[in-house]
């Protein structure tokens, strides 16, 4: 297959630190791709953009605060619609944290929003939905890593350039 062209995408779940529950949002019925579906803060990586750029543009236009990125979950390749070529997306999971979750407000992106324990997620979510794996690593991460690694990942970004 010969190289081609594709978008870049972040996607940041989103815990408060206050009661250590995940934010998910639920699509503007208007959104042309996955109305009414159930998600965490994602977006497109514009062009000039880097990934932790693009992660803190996203989550300041859709729940308008910044938040600290904690780790990388990992990465993801999908099509956004039907699997064509303009449709095709690489992206970038991040874990990150904000203080309290009362002081999040949502943009125009999203009609209602919740925060969930990760059990909670896990079982509101449908059967198999994209989110479930990401709430369940981000919840073993957190519950297995050491402070060391916590210290040195708060005090560095993650990209080197």
């Amino acid at each position: 297959m010969s190289v081609g062209q594709f978008l870049g995408g972040i996607m940041a779940l989103v815990r408060e630190v206050e009661n250590g529950r995940y934010l998910l949002l639920q699509r503007a019925s208007t959104k042309d791709v996955g109305a009414g579906s159930w998600e965490c803060v994602t977006g497109r990586v514009d062009q000039g953009e880097s990934f932790e750029e693009a992660l803190y543009r996203e989550v300041c236009e859709e729940i308008g605060v910044r938040p600290e990125i904690e780790f990388i979950l990992g990465t993801t390749h999908f099509y956004r619609g039907p699997a064509i070529p303009v449709n095709e997306l690489l992206g970038i999971a991040y874990a990150c944290t904000i203080p309290t979750a009362s002081a999040i407000r949502l943009g125009d992106e999203h009609d209602a929003h919740h925060w969930f324990t990760a059990a909670e997620a896990v079982d509101f979510l449908p059967e198999k939905h994209w989110l479930t794996p990401v709430v369940q690593r981000a919840e073993f991460v957190r519950q297995h890593w050491p402070a060391a690694l916590r210290d040195y990942f708060a005090e560095r970004p993650f990209e080197f350039f």
